[in-house]
C-alpha cells in the first residue's frame, strides 16, 4: 500500500503540469480556438505549476491551485490499487485524458473530440492487445456490443439537445472498457454515474434554494460522473 501511494503521488505530480496545461487549452467555449497562449502575456502554454498561474504574467489560468494535482494523484492511486495488472494499465491510460475531460466538462460543459477520441482509441488498442494475449478474443465482441449500447444510450438524448456529442464518444470508449468485465459491470458503471450525477444535481439545487435562486436551467456536466462511475465499476467488479 505504501508503494502504491508513493507511486501515485510521484507519477501524479509528474504528469499533472501537462494535464493542467491541457485543461487550459481545451476548456474554452464552443466555436472558440483552443487556448495555446496566455491571454495576458501571449506566453505559450505547455505545462503549468500547481498554483495555476501563468509563469510569465502570473495570471490565474484554469482550475484552482492543486485541484488537478489532487485529482490526478487520487485517480492514479485508485488505478494502481487494482489487483490485476491489466486493469491497472487500462485505468492508467483512461486517467490521463479522463482527468482533462472531467475538468473541461465541469468548466465549460464540453468534451473535446481530440481527447474523447484519444481515450476511446487508446482503450480499444489496449483491449485488443490484452485480450488476444490472454487468449480471450471472444471478450472483444462483448466490449464492442457494450460500447455501441452505451453510445446509443447517450446518442438518443443528444437528438433532443439533452446530451452533447462528446458524451456519446466518451460513453463509447468507457463502454468498451466496461464490456471487458461483463454486462453487469456496464450496468453498475452507468448506474453509479447516474446516482452520482443525481446527488450532485440535488446538492446544486439545495445550494441554489439556500441562496434564494432559481433552480431552473441548472446545467449538469455528465462527463465527470461517467468517468467516476466507470472507475467505481472496475474497482468493485
Amino acid at each position: 500500500m505504501v508503494a502504491v501511494v508513493l507511486g501515485a503521488v510521484l507519477g501524479g505530480l509528474l504528469v499533472a503540469p501537462a494535464l493542467r496545461g491541457l485543461v487550459v487549452r481545451y476548456a474554452v467555449p464552443e466555436d472558440t480556438p483552443w487556448c495555446t497562449r496566455c491571454p495576458g502575456c501571449e506566453r505559450e502554454l505547455r505545462g503549468l505549476r500547481p498554483g495555476g498561474r501563468c509563469p510569465g504574467c502570473r495570471e490565474r489560468l484554469g482550475p484552482g491551485a492543486w485541484q488537478v494535482e489532487a485529482v490526478t494523484v487520487a485517480v492514479a492511486a485508485a488505478a494502481l490499487s487494482a489487483t490485476d495488472p491489466a486493469d491497472a494499465v487500462l485505468l492508467l491510460w483512461a486517467a490521463g485524458p479522463g482527468v482533462v475531460l472531467g475538468f473541461t466538462d465541469a468548466r465549460v460543459r464540453r468534451l473535446p473530440y481530440p481527447l474523447s477520441w484519444a481515450l476511446a482509441a487508446g482503450l480499444a488498442v489496449l483491449l485488443v492487445v490484452l485480450e488476444l494475449a490472454a487468449g480471450r478474443p471472444g471478450v472483444l465482441l462483448r466490449c464492442l456490443l457494450v460500447a455501441l449500447a452505451a453510445a446509443a444510450l447517450f446518442e438518443l438524448p443528444g437528438w433532443f439537445g439533452l446530451m452533447g456529442a462528446g458524451d456519446t464518444v466518451l460513453a463509447l470508449g468507457l463502454g468498451a472498457l466496461l464490456g471487458r468485465y461483463g454486462w453487469s459491470a456496464a450496468f453498475t458503471g452507468l448506474f453509479a454515474a447516474s446516482v452520482l450525477a443525481g446527488l450532485w444535481a440535488l446538492a446544486l439545487a439545495a445550494a441554489a434554494l439556500a441562496r434564494r435562486r432559481s433552480v431552473r436551467g441548472l446545467d449538469l456536466p455528465m462527463g465527470p460522473f461517467l468517468l467516476l462511475g466507470t472507475l467505481v465499476a472496475v474497482l468493485l467488479r
